[in-house]
């Protein structure tokens, strides 16, 4: 599938997009891009979110390549662009991370080795983020360094605690429930969130523009979390804070972290960055849960963050040395 622009959010210039086919026969749609300057960085992979799509950072995009970076993206399975499991698809679906793990090694095989230059550098939010990580410690990432924002450590404040949520879905799903959307999420859709009061971010602008995305191109959106997602989202959490988890990574690491977020646990996000031999955590006052998504003051923090942090990271300065 082709990358669909908006008034609100065109598609940059020079896109190479296509369809990789992972292990297990899921096809995954993928784009990349040159970089908009002449002196080249490397090659920022950017990971998305649950419930995301290439569009919604388009603009990152844009951001990145005038730093200098090539950029390669793509949808994990389950939503955007990408294969969809259920006969709904709204419901983005799995059983088991691992089923990340192999999106994540058919895109490098595929898109990025071959065809991206070198060094390559992840920037990951969210579910993406704990994905980076799980291939961070195995040893199969390849990247030179790695950002995170708001990643996947806990969940937010809920009704329940989360044992008890993760038991929850753990007999549910064990009693076939597990294609169920999760108790309590419905109304939790973004086109069903109004921007007040909402947990994503602040910014009005960009929020509307994130909203028009899933109404006008409803082909590329999912809904809630499935049960069978959340429990399997419990087990690689689990995992993530074992003892041995965070001082096995060598990577070096950047974790950027919303200190008004409720959608993830800012507690596990401290504990995981705590752990990181290799690692560093920057906490944004007044952020919600979508960094890159923010207000302009929120981002600039960001920004500097990464500049700082990644090798070679700086806005271009001058039109020589923009690419004719």
């Amino acid at each position: 599938m082709e990358l669909v622009g908006l008034d609100t959010n065109p598609v940059p210039n020079g896109a190479v997009t296509g369809v990789i086919t992972t292990a297990d026969g899921v096809k995954l749609r993928y784009a990349r891009w040159r970089p908009t300057v002449r002196r080249q960085q490397g090659t920022v992979c950017l990971f998305q979110g649950r419930a995301e799509q290439i569009e919604k950072y388009l603009e990152v995009v844009g951001e990145l390549r005038r730093r200098g970076f090539a950029v390669a993206t793509f949808d994990w399975r389950g939503q955007g662009g990408s294969e969809r499991r259920l006969r709904n698809r709204r419901k983005g679906h799995i059983d088991s991370f691992t089923e990340y793990d192999r999106d994540l090694e058919a895109f490098m095989q595929e898109v990025v080795l071959p065809d991206c230059p070198p060094p390559h550098f992840a920037l990951a939010h969210s579910t993406g983020a704990l994905v980076c990580l799980r291939a961070a410690y195995s040893g199969r990432a390849r990247f030179t360094r790695i950002v995170l924002t708001a990643p996947l450590a806990g969940l937010g404040p809920m009704r329940i605690s989360e044992p008890t949520a993760c038991r929850v879905a753990s007999v549910l799903t064990a009693f076939g429930f597990g294609e169920l959307y999760a108790p309590g999420t419905k109304g939790t859709s973004l086109e069903e969130i109004p921007f007040e009061g909402n947990p994503l971010t602040g910014d009005p602008v960009r929020f509307a523009r994130n909203v028009d995305i899933v109404t006008k191109l409803p082909q590329l959106a999912i809904g809630p979390p499935t049960i069978g997602w959340l429990y399997a989202a419990c087990r690689a959490m689990r995992e993530a804070a074992d003892p041995d988890f965070g001082p096995s990574i060598k990577v070096p690491v950047l974790i950027v972290s919303a200190a008004l977020d409720v959608v993830v646990s800012v507690r596990a996000i401290e504990m995981m960055a705590a752990e990181l031999r290799a690692g560093a955590q920057v906490v944004i006052a007044g952020a919600r849960h979508e960094i890159m998504m923010e207000r302009e003051p929120i981002r600039e923090q960001f920004w500097a963050a990464f500049d700082a942090f990644v090798p070679g990271s700086r806005i271009a300065e001058g039109n020589l040395q923009m690419l004719a």
